[in-house]
């Protein structure tokens, strides 16, 4: 398919979840996705083309995981103290606002003609934008603005990473996104600890608060932006208006043209679904298994928090690196899951803190395996790679946002099963954990295009 033109066809009614059909028919679908793919590799990128997006991916996480880390939390006390539901209210709020734009803005992307490219524009709008958000959330007088700062900042640094991510779609070549990918996830490991780190030395002013971690991210953005260059994208040219029905469309897609991309979705979604659960009550299983009360755990849980950084880096750089150098994508997603799978259940057996500890730090290992190969992996079988690339991401981002969302809601019903009184099933919930992670990891072995 032409890298300027955008192909349209009547197909099977789309959803959003794989599905099966007959073997001729997927053989056939996966000669046809093959082509949609791109072709030959792309050539090798530059080593400062590497490190600027490793030092823009830890800027955007420095601006905008602080508040969700600290600051968030801190404004919700002073304006309204004893409601520390509120913040739920407004990361939440934040997250759906997210999850209904991503497609139609990485669509707008992927269409937007200027002379910067395509991507760079929309990296110079969210940093704009996510600057904006910073003082609407520093200054606001009421609980409502505060919520208001936060979905611009999800709008506007979340475009920013969005954008980033699409970049090492249309960039980087297969033996170069393992090492890419690990690398982003140490940094984006390491971002928080740092952003909460300055952060804390500014909690007497709201503005710097918030501020100062975002000047972090609007000097590592730029760098990426004025250093890397993009080509011109005014002469791209596309078969089909993108109307108000073309965007919804875009929403969708049928999964048996593109089985492979389908799979690694729902690898993804299982796994985080199983992390959903398995990190959503920590504090509380903390709480009941070693019989102490959940203010109590807090200090528990931050050195843990402190260990797992290491345990994610190590797994996502590792795990990254060798699947580049051994040309493997499947086994690595494989192990990772079976990885957590193992750390989950030992954390549900577990009686005693350094067994708890060693299962959540396993569980750790198993996290950063995952993120960083498959999203490489995601990269190999992403579909239309060079008209749609931004949309088939933002798509991508359903996987792992409906658990986000959804998982919550799901996890009481584990925990209500052969409870009694006040005790919840942990066990249960964190076995259930273990088993969707593992069936994620499964799941990608369906994947025929990827070793």
């Amino acid at each position: 398919m032409s890298s300027r033109n955008e192909r349209h066809e009547i197909t099977p009614p789309p959803t959003a979840f794989p599905i099966a059909s007959s073997s001729t028919e997927v053989q056939e679908e996966e000669l046809e996705a093959a082509a949609h793919l791109g072709g030959a590799d792309l050539p090798k990128v530059g080593a400062r083309y590497i490190w600027l997006m490793v030092l823009a991916q830890f800027g955007v996480f420095v601006a905008f995981i602080t508040p969700l880390a600290i600051s968030l939390a801190i404004r919700v006390r002073q304006l309204e103290p004893g409601h520390d539901e509120y913040l739920g209210y407004i990361t939440g709020a934040g997250a759906l606002v997210v999850m209904l734009t991503s497609p139609f803005l990485g669509t707008l992307s992927d269409r937007t003609r200027t002379r910067l490219g395509r991507r760079r524009p929309w990296m110079i709008g969210g940093t704009v934008l996510g600057v904006i958000s910073l003082f609407v959330m520093a200054l606001a007088p009421n609980i409502a603005l505060v919520g208001l700062g936060w979905i611009l900042a999800q709008l506007g640094w979340g475009q920013v990473l969005s954008n980033l991510q699409i970049s090492t779609a249309d960039r980087l070549p297969e033996s170069q996104r393992g090492k890419v990918a690990g690398l982003t996830g140490f940094a984006t490991q390491i971002a928080p600890v740092f952003g909460v780190i300055i952060a804390g030395s500014f909690t007497s002013s709201n503005l710097l608060l918030f501020l100062v971690p975002g000047v972090v991210g609007v000097i590592l953005v730029a760098l990426f932006v004025l250093l890397v260059h993009e080509d011109d994208s005014r002469s791209r040219v596309f078969d089909q208006a993108l109307t108000a029905k073309a965007l919804v469309t875009k929403y969708l897609y049928n999964p048996r043209r593109y089985p492979d991309f389908s799979w690694n979705w729902l690898g993804r979604f299982l796994f985080y679904f199983g992390l959903t659960l398995n990190t959503t009550f920590t504090a509380f299983f903390f709480a009941q298994r070693l019989g102490i009360k959940v203010e109590e755990v807090a200090g528990l849980i931050a050195i843990l928090g402190g260990m797992g950084v290491l345990a994610t880096t190590a797994g996502a750089i590792g795990g990254g690196f060798l699947s580049d150098k051994l040309r493997r994508r499947r086994s690595f997603v494989l192990a990772s899951g079976i990885i957590f799978g193992a750390g989950a259940v030992l954390m549900a057996l577990a009686p005693d803190v350094p067994l708890l500890f060693a299962g959540s730090l396993i569980c750790s290992v198993g996290i950063g395996a995952f993120a960083a190969v498959d999203q490489a992996l995601l990269l190999d079988v992403l579909p239309e790679r060079t008209t749609d690339a931004g949309r088939f991401m933002g798509i991508t981002g359903f996987a792992t946002s409906i658990p986000q969302a959804f998982g919550p809601f799901i996890a009481p019903l584990f925990l209500a099963i052969g409870a009694s009184g006040a005790e919840k099933n942990y066990t249960l919930l964190y076995v259930v954990a273990a088993g969707c992670t593992v069936l994620g990891g499964l799941v990608v072995l369906r994947i025929k295009s990827v070793r």
